[in-house]
C-alpha cells in the first residue's frame, strides 16, 4: 500500500487530495501544525519548517500543499521547498508539489509567463512569481524524486468534481472553449493518480499540468 504524507493538510487542497487518498485505501498522514481536520488515519502535527529526514522517512509520497500568500511571507515557497528537498534529497520518496498556474509558461521554448500577459490580474502577480521561482529553485535538484503539479489558470476551489481532467505539460492549454479550468476535487484526483502512478507512468523530474 502506498504510504502518503500531505503536507498542509488542513489547506483547502491539501483536505481534499487527503481524502482522494483515503477514499481509495491509501494509508495517509496528515501534516499539520495544529488540530488534524483531514480525514486522514495519521497525523505529525509539526510546522513544515521543523520537520526532520526521520519525519518522513516511511513515507512513499510526500505531496507538498504548502501555501504563502502574504508579501512578507511569499519567499517561503522556494525555502519551503528547498527545506523538503533537502531532508528527502537522496531517498526514494517521491515529492510532488501543488504548483500554481501562474507558473505556467505560455510557450516552453522561452521564459515568457502567464503574469507577463496583459489579461492576468495584478494583486496575483507577486504570488505567481513566487510560486514561479520555487519551480526554478526546484528544476535545480536532482538528487530529489520531484514532480511540480500547476493547476489550470482558473483554480475553482468549490468547483465540482466530475471525475476527469486533461493532463498536459509546460505549454499553457485550453479546452475547446479556449478556457483553462480546473476544479480542486478533479486536481486531487491529478495528484493521487500521479502519486501511484508505476515507474513508467510517473512524471519525475518534470512539471506537469491539469485542466478539463
Amino acid at each position: 500500500m502506498t504510504r502518503i504524507a500531505v503536507i498542509a493538510a488542513n489547506g483547502k487542497a491539501g483536505r481534499l487530495i487527503v481524502k482522494e487518498a483515503v477514499d481509495r485505501g491509501l494509508d495517509v498522514t496528515a501534516v499539520v501544525r495544529g488540530e488534524n481536520r483531514t480525514v486522514a488515519q495519521h497525523a505529525i502535527v509539526k510546522d513544515l519548517f521543523d520537520l526532520t529526514a526521520a519525519d518522513l522517512a516511511d513515507f512513499d509520497v510526500v505531496v507538498d500543499a504548502f501555501g504563502a500568500w502574504t508579501p512578507d511571507t511569499l519567499d517561503q515557497h522556494s525555502t519551503s521547498i528547498n527545506h523538503l528537498a533537502d531532508i528527502l534529497s537522496g531517498t526514494d520518496t517521491r515529492l510532488i508539489v501543488v504548483g500554481g498556474a501562474g507558473s505556467l509558461y505560455v510557450n516552453p521554448e522561452h521564459t515568457l509567463q502567464l503574469f507577463d500577459t496583459p489579461e492576468f490580474p495584478d494583486e496575483y502577480v507577486p504570488l505567481s512569481k513566487a510560486q514561479g521561482a520555487a519551480l526554478d529553485e526546484i528544476r535545480k535538484r536532482d538528487d530529489v524524486r520531484w514532480t511540480f503539479v500547476s493547476p489550470a489558470a482558473e483554480f475553482l476551489a468549490d468547483g465540482d468534481r466530475t471525475g476527469s481532467y486533461v493532463l498536459t505539460g509546460e505549454e499553457l492549454t485550453t479546452d475547446e472553449d479556449g478556457k483553462s479550468e480546473i476544479s480542486y476535487a478533479d486536481y486531487a484526483i491529478a495528484i493521487i493518480d500521479e502519486a501511484t502512478a508505476d515507474a513508467d507512468h510517473a512524471h519525475v523530474g518534470e512539471r506537469i499540468s491539469v485542466r478539463w
